[in-house]
C-alpha cells in the first residue's frame, strides 16, 4: 500500500491477467465497470471553525494523500461510493427478517433480502446480493436469481477466512445445515451489490437430537 501525489490528476490502475494478455497482444480493451471509494478520507477533519472561512472548511480533506490501486480487495475499496435516486435522504439498509438463524442438522432456512430506504422497500436490488457464510463446515449456502457474476463486492476476508467461507450471489438464498457433531456458530453477511449496504446475523447449527 502506498500513496499517490494528489497535486496532479492521476489514474492508477492494475490490470487483470486477461487485461495484461490483451495488452501484450496489442489489442485494445474498453473499461465497462469501475468502482470509486473514499477509504482514505477522514470526514471528521471537515471543520466549520476554520479561521479562513467557508472555502477552507474541507481543505484538510482535499489535501489528504490518495491511496494507490491495490489488487487486494480486503484492504481497499471497503467504502464504495454509490449512486442513489435523486431525493434520497437516507442510506439504504438491508433487512432479511431474522435477528439470527438457528438450525438443526438437515434443516434449511430461506433468506430473502430486501433493500429498504426510510423503512420502505426501495427496489434497489436489481444487481442482487452477495452472501458470505463465515464457516462452510456449518451449512451449505446457495443463491438464485439476480445478475450473478455481473456485479461483485469486496468480501473483506483474509486468505485463511476465505478458505473456510462460502460465497454466493443472487436475490434469494438458502441455508441448509450440515450434519455436525458439535454446535457450530458462525455469521451470515448479506451485501447489496448495487448499494453496498450490508447486514450480518449469527448462524447457529446444532447437532441432531439423539
Amino acid at each position: 500500500m502506498a500513496y499517490l501525489n494528489n497535486a496532479t490528476l492521476t489514474v492508477d490502475a492494475i490490470l487483470t491477467k486477461k487485461g495484461r494478455e490483451l495488452l501484450a497482444k496489442g489489442q485494445g480493451f474498453n473499461i465497462t465497470q469501475f468502482a470509486i471509494a473514499d477509504d482514505e478520507v477522514d470526514y471528521t477533519l471537515y471543520t466549520t471553525a476554520h479561521p479562513l472561512g467557508t472555502d477552507y472548511f474541507g481543505s484538510t480533506i482535499e489535501n489528504m494523500p490518495v491511496l494507490e490501486a491495490s489488487p487486494d480487495e480486503t484492504q481497499n475499496l471497503r467504502f464504495k461510493l454509490v449512486t442513489l435516486p435523486r431525493g434520497t435522504k437516507e442510506m439504504p439498509i438491508i433487512v432479511i427478517g431474522y435477528p439470527s438463524i438457528v438450525l438443526a442438522a438437515g434443516q434449511s432456512a430461506p433468506v430473502r433480502p430486501q433493500t429498504n430506504v426510510s423503512g420502505v422497500s426501495s427496489g434497489l436490488n436489481t444487481d442482487g446480493y452477495t452472501a458470505i457464510l463465515g464457516d462452510s463446515s456449518a451449512a451449505i449456502l446457495t443463491g438464485t436469481g439476480g445478475t450473478g457474476a455481473r456485479t461483485t463486492v469486496p468480501t473483506f476476508l483474509s486468505d485463511t477466512q476465505s478458505a473456510n467461507a462460502a460465497v454466493a450471489t443472487g436475490t434469494e438464498f438458502t441455508l441448509v445445515a450440515k450434519d455436525v457433531d458439535v454446535q457450530k456458530v458462525t455469521t451470515l453477511t448479506i451485501i447489496g451489490n448495487q448499494t453496498g449496504a450490508a447486514i450480518t446475523v449469527t448462524v447457529t447449527v446444532n447437532p441432531k437430537a439423539v
